[in-house]
């Protein structure tokens, strides 16, 4: 059906319907902006709460995350601030497929709208125009008729009279002639303007308003189909994000099921385990006996409750029941916490150094090879110019290496002293040490601060140290698989395999085709197990299957001093 013959004359009805259909659209735009800023300030509360709940840095929220249900609530925070982002590209994809289509669209929509209609009142004007002569020629017409008669009936009335001259008769008539020759002529020009205004009109109502009004409904169904657009776009933005939304729905799942009672309570032993072994039996003290009174060594009371008056009312008090009131970072050795999480402690410490001794001498390569350029080419720069970093690192690798060996020296007092799993009896408060010196007041009991806290008493400390512990390996690169703990020692000592005397490090490339000899990459690090004997030539292994002679010149040796000594 069209517009133009259905609706013929209602050219003002339709004038306001294309308006509401503009208002609609602009409506509707206002409507998916609004849509729009929703998605942004959902997003954007999404990321804050995300952000507020993120475990923050050197903090003890930190520490929990080696908990499985720590994690995945981070898993699930980091999920939810993707999830964020797609909120943002669903407010993306609605401005830039939907909003700014919509306004651009609206402004063509708008001057095609106004054109049509200036046609239309255009034509309307001409019709009205065309009818307004129609009508003045039939009044003139219709005038000139009423004068042609009124001067025909002059005429006559004037030929019948007798008293009327002759000139008077002639008279009339010529004007009853002229007013005849006038109807005459009023008559021709109405029958033309009749018949040219019902041909305008005929193209008027037939041809020009059906295709204007056409036009008008063309526009109308274009502006109906891009709304239409528009509302599956709508709802196509959200789906398009609905994979991607789905996955981190998944990742919270997946965090979700990636929680591990089990591991959780093994990690609370692993972080609070102290070391110690429960106190044994308290001995019965006979006070009906005129006897010195002694101390049970399995006795948790302090030694200084000897010490102690009889008439004082403190107790002796429990070491492993008493809260650390230490508030501060504790000394050096780490000898305020119990021996497990001090072991703990003391490693970390080694690790951390061997990886500052690792840059360090990755740095002094580097500048060692930039230094060799420099000699082959001079013009390129002054080799004496490197020389003063070269000393400088070299010095920061002294004195990481003397960190690594205080630090490993703790490290062995402590599994030393530590009570070996195999044991299945409960041990004294007194651990001894593997050699025939006794290290005395070495007990938990012992060594009670005032504050509760654990310490270890230096001259014990020393004596350990001088005693029982080998001296560690200088080279900053990871030691060979042997314990400090002689205990450990035994169990895994292979009499067959060479023992291991140091590390190395491949300066060069070998390739090492000779039967007996390894093949080198530059950089790697293999242990040495028989230095050279003068020939130029140095053993070692790369794993237990592994192993062979490669030359002196392309390897850094770093020998162990305890096992150059032995």
């Amino acid at each position: 059906m069209s517009w133009g013959t259905e609706l013929w004359d209602q050219f003002d009805n339709l004038e306001k319907h294309t308006q509401w259909g503009i208002e609609f659209v602009e409506k509707y735009t206002k409507f998916v902006k609004e849509r729009s800023e929703i998605e942004i300030n959902y997003a954007k509360q999404i990321r804050n709460l995300s952000k507020k709940y993120q475990p923050k840095k050197n903090s003890r929220e930190e520490e929990e995350s080696k908990y499985t249900f720590c994690r995945a609530f981070v898993t699930t925070l980091n999920e939810l601030n993707d999830y964020a982002g797609q909120h943002e590209v669903i407010a993306e994809n609605l401005t830039s497929q939907i909003i700014t289509e919509l306004m651009r669209y609206l402004q063509e929509l708008k001057s095609e709208r106004k054109s049509h209609f200036h046609d239309g009142r255009k034509a309307q004007q001409h019709i009205e125009s065309s009818w307004k002569q129609l009508e003045s020629s039939k009044r003139k017409f219709e005038r000139d008729c009423k004068e042609a008669d009124r001067a025909q009936q002059y005429f006559e009335k004037m030929d019948a009279d007798i008293n009327v001259t002759k000139a008077d008769v002639e008279k009339a008539r010529q004007q009853a002639q002229v007013r005849h020759q006038m109807a005459s002529d009023s008559k021709g020009d109405y029958s033309s303007y009749l018949q040219k205004f019902n041909q305008e009109q005929n193209e008027h109502y037939y041809t020009i308003i059906p295709n204007i009004f056409q036009k008008l409904q063309d526009m109308e169904e274009r502006r109906i189909e891009r709304i239409g657009v528009c509302m599956k776009t709508f709802a196509d933005v959200d789906r398009q994000v609905l994979p991607i939304v789905g996955k981190c729905l998944d990742g919270m799942t997946k965090g979700a099921e990636s929680i591990d009672p089990k591991t959780d309570s093994q990690q609370v032993v692993e972080s609070y385990k102290s070391g110690f072994e429960p106190p044994g039996d308290v001995e019965f003290e006979d006070y009906g006996q005129a006897m010195k009174r002694t101390a049970s060594e399995t006795s948790l009371s302090n030694t200084r409750e000897a010490k102690e008056k009889p008439t004082g009312k403190s107790k002796g008090k429990l070491w492993p029941f008493i809260k650390n009131k230490n508030k501060g970072s504790g000394p050096e050795d780490f000898s305020h916490l119990p021996p497990e999480q001090r072991r703990k402690k003391l490693q970390g410490k080694i690790d951390e150094i061997n990886k500052d001794i690792q840059k360090e001498m990755d740095q002094r390569d580097a500048l060692t090879k930039m230094k060799d350029v420099y000699i082959k080419n001079p013009q390129m720069g002054d080799p004496a110019s490197v020389d003063p970093r070269l000393t400088e690192i070299g010095q920061n690798i002294e004195k990481l290496q003397f960190e690594v060996q205080k630090f490993e020296g703790w490290l062995a007092e402590v599994e030393e002293r530590m009570p070996s799993k195999s044991d299945t009896h409960r041990r004294s408060g007194i651990y001894e040490t593997q050699n025939s010196t006794t290290v005395s007041n070495n007990c938990a009991q012992d060594r009670e601060s005032p504050d509760g806290s654990y310490t270890e008493e230096q001259n014990s400390e020393t004596q350990v140290k001088a005693n029982t512990t080998p001296n560690p390996n200088p080279n900053p690169t990871p030691a060979p698989p042997t314990s400090t703990t002689p205990e450990f020692d035994d169990e895994f000592d292979d009499e067959e395999t060479l023992p291991t005397i140091g590390t190395c490090k491949a300066l060069y490339p070998f390739e090492g085709h000779n039967e007996g000899t390894i093949a080198l990459a530059e950089g790697e690090l293999l242990y040495v197990i028989e230095e050279d004997k003068g020939d130029g030539w140095t053993r070692v292994r790369r794993n237990e299957d592994e192993e062979g002679y490669v030359p002196t010149s392309y390897v850094e040796v770093f020998l162990e001093t305890n096992a150059k000594d032995s």
